[in-house]
């Protein structure tokens, strides 16, 4: 057992754990109650730095710290015969035109639904408590999009790539690897309750899977980025949700 890697896992771990426990259920809570667009901006422009700084942080010292089990990891885990299967068939021309189809019908499943319920529900969609964290005006839209690359850029690159190898240096074992890092990232939802839960750690396996698979971490990053842009841009947009941006604008229906 690699006793550095140990350590830093524990601080990392640490630090998740603070964050999720103590501070965004605690300013998550706060954040419900606001009602200015001021305020609610402030809030989103610190969470922005704050996560960049936090889980670029921790990101960069995990792949740092565990460099050298970036490629063991991956390679272990893409021996995997269902992984294995997948990138097999990824390598024929008919495994090429699935992967187009699937990445179309994604597409598909993340736009068409929110576009054909709209005006036929009284309450915008949600998977969780995440109702609140949705902008309510048009001037809080550009820090929903900055939360949301935010997002897919530092935890795929955290949760997919340098935990995982974190997690491998200190158990020599790839899929407990993989599994921990992604029971920690649907854990990390806490503040959205337990279906918070539940649909982030699903999302998570996704993502591993399109790692694994396409053995890039660019593919979950993007799909990460897709689905979070869909809830904190698109959901608002469509469903009308935005009140006229400026310091006293209020959300519709409050």
């Amino acid at each position: 057992m690699d006793l550095t890697a140990l350590a830093l896992l524990g601080i990392v771990l640490g630090v998740l754990f603070w964050r999720a426990v103590m501070r965004e259920r605690r300013d998550y809570a706060r954040f419900k109650r606001l009602r200015s667009t001021v305020l609610r901006q402030k809030t989103y422009r610190r969470w922005t730095i704050e996560a960049a700084l936090t889980l670029g942080g921790l990101s960069a010292a995990t792949i740092v710290g565990a460099a050298a089990s970036l490629e063991p990891v991956l390679a272990e885990a893409q021996s995997w015969p269902p992984i294995a299967a997948v990138r097999d068939l990824l390598g024929e021309p008919l495994g090429v035109a699935l992967a187009v189809g699937v990445a179309a019908l994604v597409v598909g499943v993340l736009v068409l639904p929110v576009l054909a319920v709209r005006g036929s529900v009284d309450e915008v969609p949600a998977l969780g408590d995440i109702r609140a964290l949705l902008p309510r005006s048009r001037g809080e839209l550009p820090y929903g999009a900055a939360l949301s690359l935010n997002a897919g850029v530092f935890e795929e690159l955290l949760f997919r790539l340098g935990l995982p190898a974190l997690l491998f240096a200190v158990t020599g074992d790839a899929l407990l690897a993989f599994a921990v890092a992604t029971l920690v990232f649907g854990l990390l939802h806490v503040y959205q309750g337990p279906i918070g839960i539940l649909f982030s750690t699903v999302l998570g396996v996704v993502f591993v899977f399109l790692y694994l698979v396409t053995g890039s971490i660019l593919a979950p990053i993007l799909l990460h980025a897709l689905i979070d842009l869909r809830s904190m841009v698109l959901i608002p947009i469509v469903f009308g949700a935005l009140s006229t941006s400026g310091p006293g604008a209020r959300p519709v229906g409050s």
